[in-house]
């Protein structure tokens, strides 16, 4: 089993990426975002109250999410391996994920860690606002704060990764198969390790 966390703030290219790479290798795509907005369509109790703290620009609580990642876990037992999309976020999340998949008997194998500026992040996720149906795309302001957001609370989880050599960067404006092929070599070279 090879899990693998994509990383990069909100209109880096994670989804567009994740699709590619779960074809490629096999992965079971597991991104909270669309963990959170099926809740979110379905009005449950949870999407209701996740919608309130997105639309801010504020992060779901580690338990529910962590919960939400467990029971994807179980749900997929014959997967060779998982993609985490927008998940951990913060350093206590990915140490809960490692007890979590310690648990299950398997790791992070690698972090990958799209760099884009912030600029470019701003035009596309007004451009994903514009046919996205996603609220929070749609407004600049709420967008630099999610970037913002970002940047003070989850860069912080590369750091965590770094240290157990598990971190890889690369570079997250170009074409989409620019940005693949960089993700392929990054991916490969942990697959061997």
């Amino acid at each position: 089993m090879f899990n693998l966390i994509l990383f990069g703030p909100p209109g880096s290219g994670k989804g567009t990426q994740s699709e590619k790479l779960i074809s490629k290798y096999g992965l079971k795509h597991l991104s909270t975002g669309d963990l959170l907005r099926s809740e979110i369509a379905g009005q449950t109790p949870l999407g209701l109250e996740a919608k309130k703290l997105m639309d801010k620009g504020h992060l779901v609580p580690d338990e529910v999410v962590i919960g939400m990642i467990s029971s994807a876990l179980d749900a997929n037992p014959q997967a060779k391996g998982f993609l985490f999309d927008g998940f951990p976020r913060t350093v206590a999340q990915a140490e809960a994920l490692d007890k979590l998949l310690k648990l299950k008997g398997t790791q992070i194998h690698a972090m990958i860690s799209m760099l884009v500026s912030e600029e470019e992040l701003v035009k596309r996720l007004l451009n994903r606002g514009k046919t996205s149906g996603r609220s929070d795309d749609t407004n600049e302001e709420i967008n630099r704060a999610r970037i913002v957001e970002y940047r003070t609370k989850t860069s912080v989880v590369a750091d965590y990764y770094k240290q157990f050599d598990k971190l890889a960067e690369i570079e997250g404006e170009g074409t989409i198969d620019e940005i693949f092929e960089s993700l392929q070599k990054e991916i490969e070279v942990h697959m061997e390790a």
